[in-house]
């Protein structure tokens, strides 16, 4: 049922009643207005190379919306977490811009302060963000104004004509329903939005290009390779003296390489984009309780023995059984060689950092001088880091989580105390304290495996950075027997694993656990990812058929 606009007087001629309005256009024509004031703001934000109002309204919200809501998005979204942030923010304007068209339809300037208020609420949120200019204000402020323009040309009021004057009592009469003029109107702020957010995101991908060919085709190689080659290339791991077992190994090898692809890794972390580094004046610096600060250039890292290491990382998220986990070879400076040249000064807790977007992250100074392979890495399986993983330096330390240590986009580290700063999860209710959980997983049978009754594989990795793996049993329906270890590499990498089943049909439950060379094995006790780290024996059900 159509809508008639108020001002509209029945008792007029016909030749001055105005059609009117459908009840969808204004609020189309807010949506209309809505996306190309998010878009031209996009597009002025690529050209001066500032933040976009989506991206620091979106890390405004990461910042401060409570635990649980993370939790539960990482939960049910994992790596796709800011894809859905972005999609979440998008529909919240979508809806807002067409109530402000609907409001602009019967006050046009209401309308107007709709579209203003979320301006002020993008120059809040760029404001804040850190590293970020003054002209970081310009593109919600003239994405609003480019906004407000179409929604004025869409939905406009004009003095009535000369006839007009004949109706007793009316000074203004609204412009009625044209289809055409509304069509074409929208049409074409429609797809100047489509081209405007088509060149912000052309300009960011060159953008983000031109930081990923200023670093070197080739990182000097280390000293000594790693030797991960039985494994890293896809083949079987070695089962010792116990003989092998190709069938199984090579399926595991096709799911969870030894080796996780750069393209494969897990990410997860705060930035909505990826904060971008000139390699001409970016440095990071040593600071704070320290005898003699340093300060260093990506080529200064490079100039100094770097050492290559294969080092597993995990999400303190990770469930049981997860996929945010991943191992990698890195390379980079050892931190405690950069400590030691700083000089620790008594007192001094823990080593902190801060990324280039403002996040933090703090882990105990001894964690840093205890032998561990804790570095600033600059390379990642062969080639400098990629941007999502933190180019041009990361922080890589085994055995903690990385909500305390992995921080991307290094900016600065500061020797300090517990007491003077705390990192950006620990006050959010995670533990300040976070070494890695023994754990495994399964991943063969994968979940929905249709596996006959005969020898059949059960496989998957097992994992205690800093410890290392010892061993690994495979419960079937509550028997435990002693699975086979791949060749140990480090203490700080994953172990695959694969027992050979006789598989009998029916239903049947796996499970697994790992013993670290500490002599701890993993609990059975199921505990929640917060505040430090989920628990429990990873159980998969399997039919086995004939």
């Amino acid at each position: 049922m159509a809508d008639v606009i108020p001002e509209i007087d029945p008792n007029a001629p016909r030749a001055l009643q105005a059609t009117p309005w459908p009840r969808w256009a204004a609020p189309a024509a807010g949506v209309a207005a809505g996306a190309l004031a998010i878009t031209v703001g996009m597009l002025v934000a690529a050209i001066i190379d500032v933040v976009s109002p989506i991206d620091a309204v979106g890390s405004e919200v990461i910042d401060r919306v409570p635990k649980w809501l993370k939790t539960l998005a990482i939960d049910l979204f994992g790596t796709n977490d800011k894809t859905a942030l972005r999609v979440g923010i998008i529909t919240i304007l979508a809806i807002a811009a067409a109530a402000f068209g609907r409001l602009a339809w019967r006050r046009f300037a209401a309308g107007v302060v709709g579209f203003a208020v979320f301006a002020v609420i993008g120059v809040a949120a760029a404001v804040h963000r850190p590293n970020q200019p003054g002209s970081a204000v310009i593109p919600p402020t003239v994405g609003a104004l480019a906004g407000i323009t179409l929604l004025a040309l869409i939905i406009r009021r004009r003095p009535p004509s000369a006839t007009a004057a004949e109706i007793p009592g009316r000074s203004r009469v609204p412009l009625g329903w044209d289809r055409r003029r509304f069509l074409t109107t929208t049409a074409a702020g429609a797809t100047t939005a489509v081209v405007a957010g088509s060149i912000a995101r052309a300009i960011d991908r060159q953008r983000l290009d031109d930081v990923r060919n200023s670093a070197p085709e080739i990182i000097p190689p280390a000293a000594e390779p790693t030797p991960t080659t039985a494994v890293a290339a896809g083949g079987a791991p070695s089962a010792g003296a116990s003989g092998d077992n190709p069938g199984g190994v090579a399926e595991l090898a096709q799911i969870t390489p030894f080796i996780t692809p750069n393209d494969e890794f897990y990410r997860i972390d705060t930035a909505l984009s990826f904060p971008r580094a000139d390699l001409d004046t970016w440095k990071v610096t040593i600071g704070g309780m320290v005898d003699t600060p340093i300060s260093l250039t990506y080529n200064d890292l490079l100039a100094r023995p770097l050492v290559e290491r294969t080092i597993t990382l995990c999400c303190v998220s990770n469930e049981v059984g997860g996929d945010l986990i991943g191992n990698a070879v890195w390379k980079g400076v050892l931190l405690a060689d950069l400590l030691a040249e700083a000089g620790v000064q008594p007192g001094a807790e823990q080593v902190y950092s801060t990324s280039l977007d403002g996040w933090t992250c703090g882990f105990p100074v001894e964690v840093a001088l205890d032998g561990r392979d804790a570095m600033i890495a600059v390379a990642m399986n062969g080639e400098p880091l990629p941007i999502m993983h933190g180019f041009p330096a990361r922080l890589v330390v085994p055995g903690v989580y990385g909500y305390v240590s992995a921080t991307k986009w290094l900016d600065k580290i500061e020797l300090t105390t517990w007491a003077e700063e705390e990192g950006y999860w620990v006050p959010r209710g995670w533990a300040r304290d976070a070494p890695v959980k023994t754990q495994s997983r399964i991943d063969v049978p994968r979940r929905g495996d249709k596996i006959a009754a005969g020898r059949a594989a059960v496989a998957g990795v097992a994992w205690a950075q800093h410890r290392g793996i010892a061993k690994v049993e495979v419960g079937i329906d509550g028997v435990w027997a002693e699975a086979r270890l791949s060749d140990d590499v480090t203490d700080d990498a994953w172990r695959q694993w694969v027992y050979e089943w006789d598989a009998t049909i029916g239903k049947h439950i796996i499970q697994v656990r790992a013993t670290d060379k500490t002599g701890e094995t993993q609990t059975e006790e199921l505990a929640r990812v917060d505040p430090d780290g989920a628990t429990g024996w990873h159980t998969r059900k399997v039919t086995v058929t004939a």
